[in-house]
């Protein structure tokens, strides 16, 4: 999976708030009490290792860490600045909930906070759906970027 350039600059535009309303979800920055449920939901769900990351964006001032929730439980995540800076990643969202535009918003609220931080590209880490992000926010593959700074991952996570 190549790492993905994204230009800040140019980024479109969100969902409306509506969209998500009409759904009952809630897309907001994570605070600090949401910390254990949500690392609890990425390790059960996606892994240790984004809950390691994700663990990281909470550890931030203010946190880097976006949350969608639904009838009080997390259904998806988003962080940047958590393994490199200028990096966004990682995120993921509840396959019961993937179509709804969830990923996209978390996606776009984190390179909004990036581009406010005074960032002018992001780099997507070992991106795995690298169409959504192309189709998304005009994400272009990095050449030569495979494995990246993920290569030396630990096996026993």
């Amino acid at each position: 999976m190549p790492d993905m350039l994204v230009k800040l600059y140019d980024l479109p535009a969100a969902f409306p708030e509506e969209v998500f309303e009409k759904q009952n979800i809630v897309i907001r920055r994570a605070l600090a009490p949401d910390l254990v449920p949500v690392t609890r939901w990425i390790e059960k769900t996606f892994g240790a290792g984004w809950a390691g990351e994700c663990t990281v964006a909470f550890a931030r001032q203010p946190i880097s860490c976006f949350i969608a929730i639904r009838d009080g439980e997390v259904i998806g995540f988003a962080c940047h600045e958590a393994t490199c800076r200028g990096f966004f990643g990682p995120t993921g969202v509840d396959p019961s909930c993937r179509g709804l535009g969830i990923g996209r918003r978390l996606l776009l609220e984190c390179l909004q906070d990036m581009k406010n931080n005074g960032y002018a590209y992001a780099i997507i880490g070992g991106a795995g759906p690298v169409e959504f992000y192309e189709k998304s926010v005009g994400a272009t593959a990095i050449a030569g970027s495979i494995p990246g700074i993920y290569r030396d991952m630990l096996k026993n996570l």
